[in-house]
């Protein structure tokens, strides 16, 4: 009987704020906090936090999505409560409406569920479940959760060698409807062959809606074996920088995210731009390309999955974050010599402007593997605990970047034994609430004041690890 009312429920809250209420629902489905006619209720009893856990014991790891009325503080177990489910790569909250829970699957296409908060303040499984593409990395826009990845085209379009051009594979899903979708990659739109200009194919990274379009980084990818063959009209490559010969592969190896093939010239020959791509809307067939000297390609980089840097502060700047990850490339020619910095493109433009911040130079040549907006123009990023260019770096410490100011601050208060952090921190009321795993004892969460980056222990949790973390609502129902 119960089905979403997104109308109904701000009715709901307007009327709440206007100092009446007015809730309607069947009579078999009760509100959560008190029954039918609890004409005391506040949006609050429709709302829980989300905490996604696994607990691994015997080798065995059980999944579990726990509620709380509060993750300021207190003590919850995953053991014998919440719903078990399948776990996910990544978990993404979709306004306060769902949790969908995204499943990379090596490389290959994987599954993704969805959940919703039910009228007893737990987790409830939606009944469909998807089939998506391979992704790199995903966004939401509009009603859709969006998936990415960079892959082979059509067979039709192969040159005489039988190579294919690369495309961009997307999924969508349409939270609303609970239904999937993919593209059509016979339409060349899609191609991310040549897709800057310099013959080299490209991948996306993050996908931000921002005034109606799309804001992407398009990460060059080197040349793919469609791409490197390609020759002039002297018989020359085309493609490939004088010098650069010997880059192209001559037999097919590596292992996973290294993995290559012969004739692929594998990562950029352009280490030192970054490209970001602004897309008409969802289909990604039009666009506008802007591109930057002053900092690397605009990619946090994990195996094959590519993190977003590119995020709106409140007043609609967008600010353009790259790690500089190219430093850690095996040959010189492929190495960028630019520190990890960030750009802008100011509100109202779809340019960069001439603000610059050279992250290296607060943070003794420190880079990130992730950032984050908080509130205004603060950014939470999780920082490396060493230069790119030594070994062994890894993502441990946690700073506060204020856009405006350029000023870059070390998160104090966390604990000296992180052994990880969750995969996306939950934003309310201008703190960032993060999951923080120790070498030893349970995971917790922590809130983390930007206006001066202290940060303090919030809800313990009795498991292996917290995997994600929101808040939904309850959606009203009505007959």
């Amino acid at each position: 009987m119960r089905k979403n009312n997104l109308k109904l429920l701000a009715m709901s809250v307007a009327f709440f704020a206007g100092g009446g209420m007015m809730f309607i629902a069947c009579s078999d489905d009760p509100l959560p906090g008190g029954g039918d006619n609890n004409s005391d209720a506040t949006l609050e009893d429709f709302s829980r936090y989300v905490i996604a856990t696994s607990t691994t014991a015997s080798s065995n790891t059980t999944h579990t999505l726990l509620t709380s009325s509060s993750i300021d503080n207190g003590t919850v177990s995953a053991l014998g409560n919440g719903l078990v489910n399948d776990g996910a790569t990544q978990w993404i909250f979709f306004g306060d409406q769902y949790l969908y829970g995204l499943q990379y699957n090596d490389g290959n296409g994987g599954t993704t569920g969805s959940f919703v908060l039910n009228a007893d303040s737990a987790m409830e499984k939606r009944a469909i479940e998807y089939t998506i593409r391979r992704f790199t990395t995903y966004g939401t826009y509009d009603n859709y959760i969006m998936t990415t990845s960079t892959g082979d085209g059509p067979t039709e379009w192969a040159d005489e060698n039988g190579y294919v051009p690369q495309s961009f594979l997307i999924s969508y899903l349409d939270v609303d409807a609970e239904k999937s979708s993919t593209n059509s990659t016979t339409d060349s739109a899609y191609l991310s062959e040549n897709f800057l200009g310099n013959g080299e194919y490209v991948t996306l990274s993050g996908l931000l809606q921002h005034e109606g379009k799309i804001y992407s980084a398009a990460v060059p990818m080197g040349l793919s074996q469609y791409g490197c063959m390609q020759r002039d009209e002297a018989g020359n490559y085309k493609w490939v920088l004088p010098g650069n010969e010997d880059l192209i592969k001559t037999e097919s190896g590596g292992q996973g995210s290294g993995s290559y093939d012969k004739d692929e010239l594998q990562w950029t020959q352009y280490p030192n731009e970054c490209w970001v791509a602004i897309f008409d809307d969802e289909t990604l067939t039009s666009k506008t390309l802007i591109k930057t000297d002053r900092i690397s390609y605009a990619a946090g980089r994990n195996r094959s999955q590519y993190y977003q840097m590119i995020w709106e502060a409140d007043n609609g700047d967008i600010y353009v974050f790259s790690p500089s990850y190219a430093k850690t490339m095996s040959d010189v020619r492929q190495q960028t010599t630019l520190p990890a910095g960030v750009v802008r493109i100011p509100a109202g433009t779809e340019d960069f402007d001439d603000y610059y911040c050279n992250i290296e130079a607060q943070s003794d040549g420190r880079s990130f593997l992730r950032v984050w907006p908080i509130t205004d123009d603060y950014f939470l990023m999780l920082m490396y605990d060493r230069p790119l260019t030594e070994s062994g770096f890894a993502a441990t410490e946690m700073a506060v970047f204020k856009a405006e100011n350029q000023q870059l601050t070390y998160v104090t208060g966390l604990p000296d034994n992180v052994s990880s952090f969750g995969n996306t921190p939950f934003v309310e009321n201008g703190i960032a609430y993060v999951a923080v795993t120790p070498t030893d004892g349970n995971p917790a969460i922590y809130r983390i004041d930007p206006t001066n980056a202290t940060a303090t222990k919030g809800l313990e949790v009795e498991a292996t690890q917290i995997t994600g973390i929101g808040k939904l609502t309850y959606q009203v129902s009505q007959d």
